[in-house]
């Protein structure tokens, strides 16, 4: 049985937590997917399995749409961060 990646994102808890910009608002959660050369690109989304739980403050950090002020590779570290503790979850669930 394949598991969908997008909905398990739904109220759970932000994986991101950027500090001062995290909203901690589980039912504006979803499944934000790391960019990343060779994997995605213009008009290409990544794996579902590449990306972090994300609320909606994190998430348009993470698209640039706002809190343009933080360090661009900050937010990505974060943003990756997220993914591996939203990948360690789902093991932990037995769900990957």
């Amino acid at each position: 049985m394949k598991i969908d990646l997008r909905k398990e994102a739904k109220g759970r808890g932000c994986m991101v937590r950027l500090p001062g910009v995290c909203n901690h608002n589980s039912e504006t959660t979803v499944l934000a997917h790391c960019r990343v050369a060779g994997i995605s690109g213009m008009g290409i989304k990544s794996s579902d399995l590449i990306g972090s739980w994300a609320c909606s403050a994190c998430h348009d950090a993470i698209d640039r749409r706002a809190h343009m002020d933080l360090d661009r590779d900050y937010v990505r570290l974060a943003h990756f961060e997220g993914m591996a503790r939203t990948i360690a979850q789902l093991a932990k669930e037995g769900k990957i």
